[in-house]
């Protein structure tokens, strides 16, 4: 197969992202990293894929490491950067792959954090003004759901005493149990929600959907007002998980909740919970 330069070979490799049905958020990560790394190599005239050693790629990882990013980081574009280099040589568009050898940087384990009662319990006194945003951070406490299934989250698959998650990317669609105090507050803020012709649940004033980044940004700053700053959005449904183990909530239940694909995901909260053995509870507990 004749030579392409890299930079014409991304969006082919993007779209066998898009065939394989990858989730919007990865291919979207994926095209970001893949773009600095173009750019990167282009800096050093490395146009053509066959041009490119693993030394161009250490410098890759390096001079991020050096701007300040994390390792965490640096590791999931070093993956992409692999993954991206694979796919040239499966369609032979280069004979060897040159990122093979590059190793990721040193990452230290770090345990996931969750809020105490008492911190929970504060957020919820500097939102309780905020209907909207209060209904956000109470549908992940009681339930547990990813931000993004709060934002994609459609009124037509609420009900009484359950939500609808759709399908998507690599997740089964599933049904997730609401409690009194989830229930409550989400009927507090669909009497006052905009009376437009969306199907999301979570709307702007013009009837537009919550984006994620807005919903982050938006709870951040509330965590501010709280003095509890150093939590983030994926903190609320850490709580979730800690504190149904802590209440002895069946593992499956909660795995399946969770929407996590292994019960082995759900265990690995046993070590925050400080539990050894699940319980057999087979109702979430109202936070």
């Amino acid at each position: 197969m004749a030579q392409e330069p890299i930079k014409s070979l991304l969006p082919k490799f993007i779209d066998s992202l898009n065939e394989k049905r990858r989730s919007p958020a990865t291919v979207l990560a994926y095209r970001s990293d893949l773009t600095q790394l173009v750019d990167f190599l282009i800096g050093r005239e490395k146009v053509m894929p066959d041009q490119v050693r693993p030394d161009d790629l250490d410098s890759f990882r390096d001079t991020l490491l050096a701007d300040k990013y994390t390792p965490k980081s640096v590791s999931r574009k070093l993956n992409a950067v692999k993954t991206f280099f694979r796919w040239m040589v499966s369609e032979n568009f280069v004979t060897t792959d040159a990122s093979a050898s590059v190793a990721h940087p040193k990452i230290e384990s770090v345990l996931p954090k969750f809020l105490s009662p008492l911190e929970y319990r504060a957020l919820r006194d500097v939102v309780r003004s905020d209907v909207r945003i209060a209904a956000i951070i109470e549908l992940i406490l009681q339930t547990g759901l990813r931000i993004s299934e709060v934002a994609n989250l459609k009124t037509e698959y609420v009900a009484k005493d359950s939500l609808k998650i759709e399908a998507y990317a690599t997740q089964p669609e599933r049904n997730v149990p609401l409690n009194k105090p989830a229930l409550d507050i989400l009927n507090s803020y669909l009497t006052i929600r905009p009376k437009v012709d969306s199907p999301y649940v979570f709307i702007s004033k013009n009837g537009k959907p919550l984006a994620v980044r807005n919903i982050r940004a938006s709870i951040a700053r509330y965590m501010q007002r709280a003095e509890i700053p150093s939590y983030s959005v994926n903190d609320l449904r850490t709580t979730f998980m800690v504190e149904n183990l802590k209440a002895g909530v069946d593992i499956v239940l909660l795995s399946h909740v969770s929407g996590h694909k292994r019960l082995s995901t759900t265990e690995r909260y046993f070590e925050l919970a400080q539990i050894t053995d699940p319980g057999k509870k087979q109702v979430l507990v109202e936070l």
